[in-house]
């Protein structure tokens, strides 16, 4: 019998992109799935948009938020309904190729202790064009498998919206860090200290670059992104063991730190100062 896989479909103000997003769940050619869709207190039409996609699947579950929980706490919702041995994490602006969910649980089931499937991406625009692949910048041949930590800590190499996730890992973990202002560097870190990760090449999601995405926030002075990159930076120096480990980390401090700077976040940067004295 083929695993449950459990997609939580995370939107808010995606009502031109969430209707894509959910059939693609439904055009897969894994047919073992189970969606959730969380709307996180969006104010356009993502719930109208929402309820006309999955018009022909009631077992479709909706979670509507009362208020605005940000992605940590809103997907954390959604994964107290999962019932999947794998999980996916699907924004509503990205897309998941047909054969997304059979590459990646056939992958994940060759060796338990692997915890995280991810891929390449192609990146597309508003309209769907294709700009590229997340491999052009990062190419293939520099991806590693297996026991990743160190090179997490020190260079991005992961494109987050490919992930399919082992669910005994988020229950190990108590899922997202609520904290945090995102959610997928202190992810890498955590569960990559104790399970392995699996690359595949090919391109299993559309990623969407949207103008207001996440990502566009994150080195802007003051920004809480800033701050929750510090805060998982200290989180890992508890994780670290070995000199090795801690090299990687002061490649990622000295990333960071030099970006707070040239955004003028001093007291970031003052916090990667210390933090730095204090690695072995």
């Amino acid at each position: 019998m083929t695993p449950l896989v459990s997609v939580v479909c995370l939107s808010y103000n995606h009502e031109r992109f969430v209707q894509q997003a959910v059939q693609s769940v439904f055009d897969q050619t894994y047919s073992n799935i189970q969606l959730i869709v969380v709307d996180d207190f969006s104010s356009d039409s993502s719930m109208e948009a929402i309820r006309k996609a999955i018009a022909k699947s009631p077992e479709t579950e909706i979670i509507r938020m009362e208020k605005n929980l940000g992605n940590c706490r809103a997907f954390n919702r959604g994964l107290q309904s999962v019932r999947g041995q794998y999980v996916i994490d699907l924004s509503a602006d990205d897309i998941l190729v047909p054969t997304r969910i059979e590459k990646g649980v056939a992958l994940l089931e060759q060796d338990p202790g692997f915890g995280v499937q991810f891929s390449d991406a192609a990146i597309i625009d508003e309209d769907g064009k294709r700009k590229g692949f997340h491999s052009d910048a990062f190419p293939h041949a520099t991806i590693p498998s297996g026991s990743i930590f160190s090179e997490i800590l020190g260079r991005y190499f992961i494109n987050s919206p490919t992930m399919m996730i082992r669910k005994s890992v988020l229950d190990e973990l108590g899922g997202y860090d609520e904290s945090l202002a995102y959610e997928d560097f202190d992810f890498w870190v955590r569960s990559s200290r104790r399970w392995k990760y699996v690359y595949t090449p090919e391109a299993l999601v559309s990623r969407r670059n949207l103008k207001t995405s996440m990502g566009k926030r994150q080195y802007i002075r003051g920004s809480a992104q800033l701050r929750s990159t510090l805060r998982v930076c200290e989180k890992a120096l508890v994780l670290c063991a070995n000199q090795q480990e801690y090299g990687a980390l002061k490649l990622r401090i000295r990333y960071e730190a030099r970006r707070a700077v040239l955004v003028g976040s001093w007291n970031t940067a003052w916090g990667y100062w210390k933090l730095w004295r204090n690695i072995p």
